[in-house]
């Protein structure tokens, strides 16, 4: 059984990835769905794929706004790699996992010589030359059909489509090469087609991609003439072999011969810069079964022209995924080195703090002053809770997780809360009040993930208020029946968020409390509240203090989740 994975690459939760296994996958907004997609436009119960044979189908489940595949709207669809799965303005990526299945890689599958064939006196029937800006000049033989305004609508399609294949979000650049052939087999009537790339550390040409027109046998081995490919290589020009079988100057030529090959074509994969190697399509059908077909079994110049430009579209799309490729690790590297020195940096400030209360720990065991003793064990105590929160923070944000929904009391969840924090506030001279909501019915969501949302906005809030005179903190539980949503807002009298950082409170490792933060609370709160389908909004007035308010829908399905969201807004600006 194959295994699959969706990634979503544009919506609320983009970079988000799920694992396909051997049960069926429901995707919504509903809190029951194993891929629950944030968007408002979903609906509730909006599609499921379910595992067919060696592969997977999608079932859009009468959904409001329906389910779109590659831009088309389906009712059912056997899914193929590189599908885009778009739901409501979520859109997803259906990839195949690379170790699926026993299929052979292109590097199995096509058979090319070290070196040309001594006794291959392979003649070229026909080339064109790539010049850039110019690929219809020949250089050869000219083709006895004259092209109509069918034929160049069709080409013009047809490089319109491979165009969007080679800017379509892929998990990898073989899944592109794989589409382009595809589109290449049927554009030009080929039976095969594969391209052959240099490799940037080695400089050899390796098989990078390979398809087949369909019904035809699975996985048959493809042997190319190493003396058409290097004359390509060399030469930069498009070359046509016809009917290699039956023409005296292809008598010897062992690797045509042996692979039946009755017409090939092979023409540079040339990037801005550099040849990145060959695009390489044949027709091995007998004449018999081209014509139960009704195909014409031939090449000719306007199929080499049109191969000649599919070719510097794939090189196009080949040197943008790199160039992406090595933007994406460069980033990937400095994030890594961001969050070393950063995770570093944090966690040397704890374990001064625990030195320095050992150290006191230490003299007060000296002395025998027990004191000493226990004002050191409170400092080693309130950095063992920081470095355990600085853990608990990464580990929820790292990784991705299905909320443990159960039956719970918000009210009662969030007064072990601030229960919690009230010795921490006390020590930094503010006032942490609660006001609970008598009327919130009982609601099935993770008691433990709102815990820790709502304990890291009650620090951060505690924190805003240590620098101000009379500070004060107080936290609001309520529900909105008409939106059926839950919301706790925490309001403080700090000196409020300047409107330049607002729109950073929620990256990660952006902190506004200096040295004292992690940068990681406020980007924890909001993907525990986003896994729960809500958010998490910010009002801030400078030197009048901050509020925000957590709200989520009460997930009871039988209960129905209109979105509205102004009247919590409206109970929460009471106490702000």
């Amino acid at each position: 059984m194959a295994s699959a994975t969706l990634l979503i690459v544009q919506g609320i939760e983009a970079g988000t990835r799920f694992d396909l296994g051997d049960r069926p996958v429901t995707l919504g907004r509903g809190n029951q769905c194993d891929f629950r997609i944030l968007d408002t436009e979903a609906s509730r119960h909006h599609a499921v794929i379910e595992p067919a044979g060696d592969g997977f189908v999608l079932t859009d489940q009468h959904s409001s706004n329906g389910t779109i595949v590659n831009g088309e709207t389906i009712a059912r669809h056997e899914l193929v790699n590189g599908d885009q799965i778009q739901i409501g303005r979520t859109l997803l990526l259906f990839t195949i996992n690379a170790d699926e299945g026993d299929a052979p890689s292109p590097a199995e599958r096509v058979e090319l010589p070290s070196r040309p064939d001594p006794h291959d006196r392979s003649s070229i029937v026909s080339q064109v030359d790539f010049v850039s800006g110019n690929l219809m000049r020949p250089l050869g033989e000219f083709s006895a059909r004259q092209s109509t305004s069918d034929q160049n609508l069709g080409d013009l399609r047809t490089l319109y489509r491979i165009s969007e294949e080679a800017v379509r979000p892929s998990a990898s650049i073989e899944q592109i090469l794989t589409r382009i052939l595809q589109l290449t087999l049927s554009s030009v009537d080929a039976d095969r087609g594969c391209i052959l790339l240099r490799s940037p550390q080695s400089g050899e040409l390796l098989p990078s991609a390979i398809a087949e027109r369909t019904g035809r046998p699975q996985f048959e081995r493809m042997q190319l003439s190493r003396s058409i490919v290097d004359q390509v290589l060399k030469s930069e020009v498009g070359i046509r072999t016809t009917d290699a079988q039956h023409d005296a100057r292809f008598e010897t030529a062992a690797s045509v011969v042996q692979a039946g090959i009755r017409e090939a074509m092979c023409v540079p994969v040339r990037g801005r810069h550099e040849m990145l190697g060959v695009l390489y399509v044949d027709i091995t059908s007998s004449l018999e079964q081209m014509a139960v077909s009704g195909r014409t079994a031939r090449f000719d110049e306007d199929h080499l022209r049109l191969l000649l430009a599919i070719g510097r579209q794939a090189a196009l799309a080949i040197e943008t995924n790199r160039y992406q490729e090595a933007f994406v690790r460069a980033e990937r590297f400095a994030a890594i080195g961001q969050t070393i020195a950063t995770l570093s940096h944090h966690i040397k400030n704890i374990l001064q703090g625990v030195r320095g209360g050992s150290y006191l720990i230490d003299i007060g065991l000296k002395d025998h002053s027990e004191e000493l003793v226990r004002k050191g064990w409170t400092i080693v105590e309130k950095n063992q809770n920081k470095i355990y929160d600085l853990v608990m923070d990464m580990l929820t944000f790292s990784k991705e997780r299905q909320p443990l929904l159960r039956l719970a009391d918000l009210n009662e969840t969030v007064t072990d809360v601030v229960d919690l924090m009230r010795l921490r506030a006390h020590d930094g001279h503010v006032v942490l009040e609660l006001t609970t909501d008598s009327e919130i019915p009982l609601s099935t969501f993770d008691a433990e993930g709102i815990n820790r949302a709502v304990l890291n906005v009650i620090t951060n809030a505690i924190d805003a208020c240590e620098e101000t005179t009379g500070g004060q903190v107080a936290v609001h539980t309520g529900f909105d029946p008409k939106a059926d949503s839950l919301w706790v807002s925490v309001t403080d009298n700090g000196p409020g968020i300047p409107e330049a950082q607002i729109g950073k409170l929620f990256q990660v490792f952006e902190s506004t409390k200096g040295a004292r933060g992690t940068g990681l609370g406020l980007p924890v709160s909001q993907k525990i509240i986003r896994e729960h389908g809500g958010d998490i909004t910010v009002k801030t007035e400078l030197g009048k203090g901050t509020q925000f308010t957590l709200s989520w829908p009460r997930h009871d399905e039988e209960h129905a989740q209109t979105g509205n969201t102004q009247e919590f807004d409206q109970l929460a600006d009471e106490a702000f």
